[in-house]
């Protein structure tokens, strides 16, 4: 076992464009036409050909892409005992377009059991080198949070849970025994996708809670105390890292606002080692927050965009860094796409090659600012 650690100067949240024979493949396995075997088969080809591309480009972190999973967050909520799901055609309001997600919701009390995606890390750790190391990444124990309190499930969860601090307490334990699960398995790089800071900043989140008579301070303790709970006990020389995120499905956005009103919180109090941050374009707000990041933690800047097959300009992005640099000094920066390409397995809209072209631009810049 190498004892790198994430994040690197050039670096990137996790998640690929599904190849074709990957759709292909998924589509006829649900056609039935091809077993679970065969689709695993051909999956387990396709993420070989990833890594080794991953690698090519001269990246240190390699990941599986999220190919086994349709959504980026729903999938790891189904390994849990106490959660169930069913396909639905209803979804959440993104900008301008609906994403269609599986109805995901409690059953009985969430507690963890053997967790299938500890499986498929093992899978991808075969793949690690003395010049790379394998992560993986699961939603944030915030997220499962959120969804098990929507409205949709909020009246379904008071049938087990009568208050939030106490499916806060079950969540929190259950991912304990899940990230020893991971890293008895040899993982040292474990990273939480967090969309739930970016759905309660800017002027519509706040409006949105106080029609709905929620305290958003009240909210942004229990995203804290979920998240800081999970990571109770986490051994030493294990690096988890955190992505925040105002939401990436097909292309657009689901929420816009600077990190503000939640840098007190997230950036001065969650005990991750590292916080990737979307910082892609307006809706992200300025750096200042940066200010608040407690001195243990680094910063990887989101600054190249997933949602646009468009290259950034060089020049501009090595300025962002520099104007980043007033409020957190360089040495703790480091910098990647602002989210992952495919968060769903719907995908961003842009072709591989054009991904491949960002992450390129993202080596390229680093080496000169950092080199």
């Amino acid at each position: 076992m190498n004892n790198l650690q994430t994040p690197f100067r050039y670096d990137f949240v996790g998640s690929f464009l599904r190849p074709q024979a990957l759709k292909d493949a998924k589509a006829a396995f649900q056609a039935g036409k091809i077993s679970k075997a065969q689709l695993d088969t051909i999956t387990e080809d396709e993420i070989r050909k990833v890594v080794a591309k991953q690698k090519e480009l001269g990246f240190h972190v390699i990941t599986d892409g999220e190919f086994r999973r349709t959504f980026w967050h729903l999938d790891f909520m189904w390994g849990f005992d106490g959660v169930a799901h069913e396909a639905t055609d209803n979804g959440v309001q993104f900008h301008n377009e609906l994403a269609i997600l599986d109805d995901t919701y409690l059953v009985g009390k969430l507690k963890a059991k053997a967790h299938p995606f500890v499986e498929y890390f093992k899978f991808l750790k075969q793949f690690e080198d003395e010049n790379t190391i394998a992560k993986y990444t699961i939603p944030a124990p915030a997220q499962t949070f959120q969804q098990m309190i929507i409205p949709a499930n909020f009246k379904n969860t008071r049938k087990f849970y009568a208050t939030n601090k106490e499916l806060i307490q079950d969540i929190g334990i259950a991912y304990q025994d899940v990230i020893k699960q991971f890293y008895d398995a040899g993982c040292r790089n474990l990273q939480f996708d967090d969309c739930t800071w970016g759905a309660i900043v800017g002027e519509a989140a706040k409006q949105r809670y106080k029609l709905l008579d929620i305290d958003l301070e009240d909210v942004k303790q229990q995203l804290l105390d979920v998240n800081n709970l999970a990571l109770e006990g986490k051994p030493a020389d294990m690096v988890i890292n955190s992505h925040i995120c105002r939401g990436n499905y097909h292309s657009t956005f689901f929420t816009s606002g600077p990190y503000d009103t939640v840098a007190d919180y997230v950036f001065a109090k969650e005990n991750v080692n590292a916080l990737f941050l979307e910082y892609d374009d307006t809706r992200s707000g300025g750096f200042a927050p940066l200010a608040k990041v407690s001195p243990d933690k680094k910063v990887v800047l989101g600054l190249i965009t997933t949602k646009s097959p468009v290259l950034e300009d060089k020049e501009k992005i090595i300025s962002r860094i520099h104007e980043a640099a007033k409020y957190i000094s360089l040495d703790r920066l480091c910098l990647s796409p602002q989210c992952g390409f495919a968060s769903c397995e719907i995908g961003n809209k842009l072709t591989e090659e054009e991904q491949w072209a960002k992450l390129k631009l993202v080596k390229e810049i680093a080496e000169e600012v950092w080199g």
